[in-house]
């Protein structure tokens, strides 16, 4: 991908908000109606308990409502509303029509679907707005992963669950140094879901690819944004697998205690995974104003994403 052209116009976080679906559900739960048990789950995803339920619209309310107040923005002064999703309430219209009404906005309203790079997807097509000329944009990923899941498939079952992350991105200071989105339609088949079924996975296929597209990925937005793996502060990767995070972190040279992490608590919620992370260091006081973020994430497609951006957050 190319470099950002010198003199485009920034960008920042001023707000930032979170949903988790509304119905808790831990290893032991699921260890109740399949075959598999809460060690085979952490040992193997790293996930101790996931959250369901809820609508797509609802959790993306919720998140987006939270990102407006933390901003003290009036929503008739957004200009556009970008939701990453791959579980959108309807084939038609797009569910950001939805919240965009529920919101109280008057603006663009679509929805990106990059599987579980869309939060990165969308933070560029956000930026580029910005570039020409919009204000503000609010920015959401969500999915509704239960929808589409197979309860009765201790393979998928243990992964999947519902999220929300939002963000007001408001123009000012320049916060996007360098960024990368890639896919290959060739591996379209490691993982999909038809219309009406559930999602299907090549486990190993997948575990072995994702590695090397986010390792790949991460490596061009740091050379584009002209900085090294030693002086990015934090990197926020898809929240997907531990063992995949744990592998790419090490490729990359980038230590784990430098990695936001919530899979434990929320499994894998695909467009909703990288903003949850995000958001959850930011209130735990983990990013500091001028810190190097490195968001990654990979998904079905085969697509992959990631960015390097200066923290500048409220």
């Amino acid at each position: 991908m190319p470099s950002i052209p010198t003199g485009v116009r920034g960008a920042r976080f001023t707000g930032w908000g979170t949903a988790l679906g509304h119905r808790l559900v831990t290893n032991d739960d699921l260890a109740a109606t399949i075959d598999t048990n809460d060690q085979w789950i952490r040992e193997r995803t790293g996930i101790e308990r996931r959250h369901v339920g809820g609508t797509n619209a609802e959790l993306s309310s919720a998140s987006g409502a939270a990102a407006l107040a933390m901003a003290g923005v009036d929503p008739l002064s957004v200009d556009a509303l970008v939701l990453a999703t791959t579980t959108p309430d309807r084939a038609v219209p797009a569910t950001s029509s939805t919240v965009q009404a529920r919101l109280g906005l008057r603006c663009g309203a679509f929805d990106v679907n990059a599987a579980c790079s869309g939060f990165v997807y969308a933070l560029v097509n956000a930026h580029g707005l910005v570039a020409m000329g919009a204000e503000r944009v609010l920015l959401i990923g969500t999915d509704i992963l239960s929808r589409i899941t197979d309860w009765d498939d201790r393979n998928t079952a243990v992964l999947f669950a519902d999220g929300s992350g939002a963000a007001l991105l408001e123009a000012g200071p320049g916060q996007l140094l360098g960024w990368d989105l890639d896919a290959d339609g060739t591996l379209e088949e490691i993982l999909y879901c038809d219309h009406g079924g559930f999602i299907q996975m090549n486990g190993k296929e997948v575990f072995k690819r994702a590695v090397r597209i986010m390792v790949d990925s991460a490596q061009k937005s740091m050379k584009h944004a002209g900085v090294t793996a030693d002086q990015v502060s934090l990197i926020v990767p898809h929240q997907a697998n531990i063992r995949i995070v744990q592998a790419a972190c090490d490729r990359l040279d980038i230590p784990m205690d430098r990695a936001a992490m919530c899979i434990q608590d929320t499994g894998n919620t695909s467009s909703a995974s990288i903003p949850l992370a995000l958001f959850r260091a930011a209130d735990e006081g983990r990013i500091a104003r001028g810190d190097l973020v490195l968001m990654v994430g990979f998904g079905a497609g085969m697509t992959a994403a990631s960015a390097i951006i200066e923290w500048g957050g409220h």
